[in-house]
């Protein structure tokens, strides 16, 4: 990071809601020329045992009215066996092109399977066999076995692949976001809102956003 001022910083008064500023960066990254991947976002999740894991997974789905980031993945990977366990998770947005940052925390859950049918429907064909042939996170003895096994699945299936019964989206729903632009000297613009989320018969109750400005 420079010591220069790419970005505007946060308005005066902050939003109600940070969600639309958080689409309003999205789009900006990804029309931005010079920040591959603009919807890549690092998974902090903790599985049963606490055992803590990160990695980078892609943002397919943000909405800004209720707060929610959707992403998807193997339901047999180590993140979706620790989602599963313990639901609580955290994402970073982080934006080098516009010295911009994202962090937002909250609860994860699957999200419908015609959620999930409609994405996979949407995906590249080689994405869709891909999704097929790996057994994410499952050993396997060498890359010409998994290129041998990717083949031979996909052998099974013709024109329309169906989406992997083991395959799918989860949900977040943010009870924190906070909003990072960098300043010069290392005064920083920061803004933290949360919201209490709550579960009623299986629906989430949303509170109202509180924002507040933080010291870098």
């Amino acid at each position: 990071m420079t010591n220069q001022i790419v970005s505007d910083f946060l308005p005066d008064r902050l939003p109600d809601n940070p969600m639309p500023l958080v689409a309003e960066w999205l789009a900006e990254a990804r029309a931005a020329a010079n920040q591959p991947n603009p919807n890549a976002m690092t998974l902090a999740s903790c599985d049963a045992n606490g055992n803590l894991s990160a990695r980078i997974v892609l943002c397919k789905g943000l909405d800004t009215e209720h707060g929610s980031i959707d992403f998807y993945t193997n339901y047999r990977s180590t993140k979706a066996r620790a989602i599963d366990s313990r639901n609580q998770v955290a994402v970073v947005f982080h934006w080098d092109h516009a010295a911009r940052q994202v962090r937002i925390e909250g609860t994860a859950s699957r999200v419908d399977s015609a959620t999930s049918d409609r994405y996979f429907a949407s995906r590249p064909r080689l994405s869709q066999m891909g999704a097929w042939a790996s057994d994410q996170s499952a050993a396997i003895e060498s890359r010409d076995a998994l290129l041998q096994q990717f083949d031979a699945r996909n052998a099974q299936h013709g024109e329309h692949i169906p989406r992997p019964p083991h395959w799918g989206g989860y949900r977040i729903v943010a009870q924190a976001c906070e909003l990072w632009v960098e300043g010069a000297g290392r005064v920083h613009d920061r803004a933290r809102f949360v919201r209490d989320v709550e579960s009623s018969n299986g629906a989430p109750v949303i509170g109202a956003w509180q924002g507040q400005r933080l010291q870098p």
